[in-house]
């Protein structure tokens, strides 16, 4: 590996593809080299360019994202895996962690969470590329990793009823991709929910101080309540 982190964004969903292309340009010495938005496609673009790093989610409509771990350990393929996913279940976690996946990271996923996973990742490269006997301290920054999945299990616990954290992180990637702002019926229509439901989890987002709400007057009629992602 040179100097630059290759990494292939493998994501079902275009618009959080997008985001964490963003997220990557905004960091020194990681370059997004492909994006695939399913498992065969993803498998083609690890044949063909062997990436350093894949951020990898798990549900696909080709298939699981386990799949790929499993093309890629087969074939002895160099490349580091780190999940970002809201899958939370326990066979997930485990196939993750026996397949040597680097690291686990939960949805919704914030920049500074991002960014620390993704830097951890480079300290660690940056060990194992050394030449010289590793001292105790550096072999135990390899084996510190950190994982979300006790953090989103105990943040479920404390939510209100009628809130679970994957339909959560799914409200908060797509308002994170508005600009101008969501209504509740556009953000049902958009991701499956009815109106009500998808107010419910604005004002949730609300009083957790996630995002705040906009009056939008047009030319005729009520003014429309905007909703938007707090920067």
């Amino acid at each position: 590996m040179g100097n630059t982190i290759e990494v292939l964004i493998v994501e079902d969903d275009m618009r959080i593809a997008k985001i964490h292309e963003k997220f990557l340009e905004q960091m020194d010495d990681f370059k997004t080299i492909g994006m695939s938005h399913t498992i065969e496609e993803a498998k083609i673009w690890v044949d063909t360019i062997r990436p350093d790093l894949i951020l990898l989610d798990i549900y696909f409509a080709d298939d699981m994202g386990t799949e790929l771990i499993d093309y890629i350990r087969q074939n002895n393929i160099d490349t580091d895996i780190i999940l970002i996913t809201a899958a939370a279940e326990v066979e997930v976690v485990k196939k993750a962690y026996a397949s040597g996946v680097i690291d686990f990271l939960l949805k919704p996923l914030t920049l500074d969470r991002f960014k620390e996973c993704l830097l951890k990742y480079k300290e660690k490269k940056v060990i194992l590329n050394s030449t010289e006997r590793l001292q105790a301290e550096d072999i135990k920054k390899l084996w510190n990793n950190i994982t979300y999945v006790g953090e989103m299990e105990k943040e479920n616990k404390n939510n209100p009823k009628g809130i679970d954290n994957v339909t959560k992180g799914k409200v908060i990637t797509f308002i994170q991709t508005c600009d101008e702002g969501i209504t509740a019926e556009k953000l049902g229509n958009e991701i499956g929910i009815s109106r009500t439901t998808a107010r419910r989890y604005l004002e949730h987002l609300m009083e957790e101080k996630l995002i705040f709400v906009e009056h939008i007057y047009g030319y005729v009629g009520r003014p429309e309540r905007r909703y938007f992602i707090k920067k």
